[in-house]
């Protein structure tokens, strides 16, 4: 888990040392590019079973949602502070919470729906609509809102198709539909790359890779109420860097919203574990 928060602020920072070059549409299509790279030889070894599926159209549809949340990520990052940027990414929990319930049918009780208006609360004290401060209200922030609930609905999506799809034949059909979907986004600001600057660009995907292999890792080996917390030391990091390469600081509201972001997706991940543990039919919803 403290790998794959390495690896992600290792990414963060390249696309933001190079987005004065490189618009997010175009550092998304090498990301995905990188990440199709990777598997290719696991589609070429799997080639009657690495696109099996039942469900074309909800895998398209979570590949486009995925693409896009990139992109606006990757605007986020090459235009707010990196420790600012990082918090908002965080309310992807917050956002799993009502699509829980409304995508997935899952019953929600009244202590999760709480927690996410806290998160909620949290953010607010981050943009602070209509504040002075640097941290204020804009489109990077929204980008940022958007792109979270993006891959909410990804992760939410996945739920569905873990049912009757293997892990691998999900990773194969992102990367490859991702690349691809990617490419009009490119098309609109392209420039080939020198080579100093493809290195960093394949070193971007490839940190982009190792954030989900290392997290998905860590999860698998250790508790996942005990390992989830372990992604939030990301934050540290990105103010680290950015105070350090970008002379960035954090606001005290920055620290505050984050705080309570924090704080509310810790608590809704530990009751969504002690609830998978209890497990028992007829269970109240927590």
């Amino acid at each position: 888990m403290t790998a794959s928060a390495l690896a992600f602020t290792v990414m963060s920072t390249l696309i933001k040392y190079l987005g004065e070059g490189y618009s997010p549409g175009l550092q998304t299509f090498y990301r995905q590019a990188a990440g199709f790279l990777i598997l290719l030889p696991i589609i070429l070894r799997h080639r009657s079973t690495a696109f099996a599926t039942s469900r074309p159209g909800l895998l398209i549809f979570r590949a486009g949602a995925g693409t896009l949340g990139t992109m606006l990520s990757f605007y986020a990052f090459q235009n707010m502070p990196l420790a600012d940027a990082n918090a908002l990414s965080f309310t992807r929990s917050l956002w799993l919470v009502p699509l829980a319930a409304f995508v997935v049918g899952e019953r929600i009780g009244p202590l999760r729906i709480f927690a996410a208006l806290a998160g909620f609360v949290g953010v607010l004290i981050m943009v602070r609509p209509g504040a002075g401060g640097h941290f204020a209200l804009g489109l990077p922030a929204l980008a940022m809102l958007a792109s979270s609930f993006l891959f909410a609905l990804t992760v939410t999506g996945m739920k569905v198709l873990t049912r009757d799809h293997a892990p691998t034949v999900l990773l194969v059909w992102a990367a490859t539909l991702g690349m691809v979907l990617s490419i009009p986004g490119a098309l609109l600001s392209w420039r080939w790359p020198e080579p100093v600057d493809l290195a960093l660009l394949s070193m971007m995907g490839i940190m982009g890779t190792a954030t989900q292999a290392f997290y998905i890792r860590g999860m698998a080996a250790g508790d996942a109420a005990a390992m989830a917390p372990v992604d939030y030391i990301r934050l540290v990091f990105a103010a680290a860097v950015g105070f350090l390469l970008f002379a960035e600081v954090p606001g005290v509201w920055t620290i505050v919203g984050a705080a309570v972001v924090v704080a509310s997706t810790l608590f809704i991940t530990w009751r969504e574990h002690a609830a998978s543990r209890r497990g028992a039919v007829g269970a109240e919803p927590v």
